[in-house]
């Protein structure tokens, strides 16, 4: 796994992607949907005013057309790594954008609603490259509107707190401490703390270590040893390693292959 990396600056002077960690570790997947299929698999689309992009709906874990009104010009399947992402998880069940007063996002809808109607050739690739940015976003603007209760995104959306949560997601087997992460925040330790737990809804030490067993199980997926998956997401031994992925998935990190193969 390629974790993100920020060039020659320190971890408390860089400026921090918050999107970044969650392209380089989930696979977006995109595939446009047919008008007939919309209703049963569709969950991101474009829904039109008189023949016109209105707005963006984008329900990562279910269905974005359920209840859209009559006119939808576009619509596709996005898949960003389930709910072992997250920010997906994070999400609101039906987030929309509205494009009036969005410069950037309004064509990049329209050449998607454009393609989706035509035949050109590379068609496909075109859809698939301008759905991927519609999600990004997506993703940008619910992060920018922030949340209204504890959770990755408000955390997300903090001005000084995202960053000690994008510098655990860029470097995950960094051994942290949490005087390490309030100095990046800029917060003092105390501070730091109450502050992360009242918004994220957890401690900074689970945080990180659910996000070093998310990382940890997408390695294992793809074949990965447990020691040096272990060493990689930093836990200090692969027994340390074993109980605390045991205790989160319910079944030693040996057998993640075989649980996800019986699952499928």
């Amino acid at each position: 796994m390629n974790f993100p990396k920020n060039m020659t600056d320190s971890p408390e002077t860089a400026k921090r992607d918050r999107l970044a960690a969650f392209f380089a570790t989930f696979e977006l997947e995109v595939s446009v949907v047919r008008t007939d299929e919309i209703d049963r698999v569709a969950n991101l689309a474009v829904v039109g005013d008189d023949g016109r992009a209105a707005s963006v709906v984008f329900a990562a874990r279910g269905d974005a057309a359920c209840g859209l009104p009559d006119e939808v010009l576009a619509a596709a399947r996005v898949e960003f790594g389930g709910l072992t992402n997250p920010l997906v998880g994070a999400l609101p069940e039906r987030f929309e954008v509205l494009l009036d007063g969005q410069p950037l996002l309004r064509p990049v809808v329209e050449a998607f609603v454009a393609e989706a109607g035509g035949t050109r050739c590379g068609r496909q690739v075109a859809l698939d490259r301008l759905c991927e940015v519609i999600v990004l976003f997506v993703l940008r603007q619910a992060i920018d509107g922030g949340a209204t209760g504890p959770g990755l995104l408000a955390g997300l959306s903090h001005p000084m707190l995202h960053r000690a949560i994008v510098a655990m997601h860029d470097e995950p087997g960094r051994p942290w401490l949490v005087e390490d992460l309030a100095r990046i925040a800029g917060m003092s330790r105390s501070r730091f703390i109450d502050q992360f737990r009242l918004l994220v809804g957890t401690t900074p030490g689970a945080y990180l270590e659910h996000w070093r067993l998310t990382l940890a199980r997408r390695e294992l997926l793809r074949g990965g040893r447990v020691k040096s998956v272990a060493r990689l997401v930093g836990f200090g031994s692969a027994a340390a390693f074993s109980r605390a992925y045991s205790r989160v998935f319910g079944h030693p990190p040996a057998l993640a292959r075989e649980q996800e193969a019986t699952a499928g």
